[in-house]
């Protein structure tokens, strides 16, 4: 069996739930799944719901330059004969709008193909589901569910994401850490601003603004981000000389356990906020574009806060606006909304 799923990090930690109870149903099963190489850190997340993975270079998900449309079907015929190779009976495409997944299992000759009822992909497919307005990781455990035509209720409590930490990495995260519990025993809060769309992010004023609240308030603040958000860390933590700035300098797998570590984490939708879900600490995510209906937080809401965007036009769905100076619908989330939503899951009382 091949499962399509070409997204990034945090669209990857919600099919983990779904992969683990196929696999509990289907356990002699052998589970193929296809992933983009930047999805391999999440895969840890979906540990036990897979035999074996297979990278294939999805177009239009690569971060920067995507390939144009000319390339995109000049791999499709390279890609489905390796496919055909391998011999598979059943595809699921777990993306509703992967038209290109739907066009590549059929060209690869999959006889049962099995994916949402969207315009995009209903063509290339062999069996449909009628996509709901539901959360993603929702739809990813109905997806499992039609395959073996039964019936699923999605619950966060009951289907969970997962991610585990190794032991080193604990150490190593507690090691990063120290000097900030030198300073105090306070609450240790995680503060990651990036966002992989530019669009998503807050403004950065608010974020410094705050830290340094946090700050007053005892609080031991780390402020993280991937390669290439050096600055924007580097310029929050610059709000308070005690903030510890880990920009840069985490794996995935090292970023879970600090987050693990952590009493909250705050940002705007991403796979670590994502993350932070997965290794049980309360979150406090920010929307704007993306519909937190179908990509906020898979977990207890009263421990997992969403702060929308005060926009009308908000959720749209785009994330590549040209003007991002001309598009605030997350950096005009007011600050007052998120502090609110901090002190409530810290127990703080103003």
């Amino acid at each position: 069996m091949l499962i399509i799923r070409p997204d990034h990090l945090g669209d990857l930690l919600f099919l983990g739930p779904a992969l683990r109870w196929l696999r509990a149903s289907l356990p002699h099963a052998h589970l193929t799944l296809a992933i983009g190489p930047w999805g391999r850190p999440a895969l840890p997340g979906l540990a036990g719901g897979y035999d074996q993975v297979l990278e294939l270079p999805f177009p239009a998900f690569e971060r920067g330059e995507h390939a144009g449309m000319v390339e995109r079907w000049r791999l499709l015929p390279r890609m489905a004969s390796r496919l055909r190779s391998m011999r598979f009976d059943v595809a699921l495409v777990c993306r509703p709008d992967h038209w290109w997944g739907a066009i590549l299992a059929h060209l690869a000759g999959i006889p049962f193909r099995l994916g949402f009822d969207t315009p995009e992909t209903r063509p290339w497919l062999s069996q449909t589901l009628p996509l709901r307005e539901e959360h993603a990781a929702a739809a990813n455990l109905r997806l499992m569910a039609a395959l073996l035509n039964t019936s699923i209720q999605p619950d966060p409590i009951t289907h969970p994401l997962h991610f585990p930490i190794p032991t080193e990495d604990r150490a190593a995260a507690e090691a990063m850490i120290q000097p900030l519990n030198d300073r105090g025993h306070g609450p240790l809060v995680v503060v990651h601003p990036g966002s992989g769309a530019a669009v998503k992010r807050w403004d950065q004023a608010k974020w410094q603004a705050l830290a340094r609240r946090l700050v007053a308030r005892g609080a031991r603040v780390v402020v993280t981000g991937g390669p290439g958000e050096e600055p924007l860390t580097r310029a929050v933590a610059e709000a308070d000389a005690r903030i510890l700035d880990l920009g840069g300098r985490t794996s995935f797998s090292l970023l879970a356990a600090l987050l693990a570590r952590a009493d909250l984490v705050l940002g705007p939708d991403s796979g670590p906020l994502h993350l932070a879900v997965a290794v049980g600490t309360p979150t406090v995510h920010l929307f704007g574009p993306a519909d937190p209906v179908r990509f906020g937080p898979w977990g207890d809401p009263q421990r997992h806060i969403v702060i929308p965007s005060p926009w009308d036009c908000a959720p749209c769905g785009r994330f590549d606006w040209p003007d991002l100076p001309a598009h605030g619908c997350v950096r005009d989330i007011p600050l007052a909304s998120v502090w609110a939503a901090t002190t409530r899951l810290l127990g703080w009382h103003d």
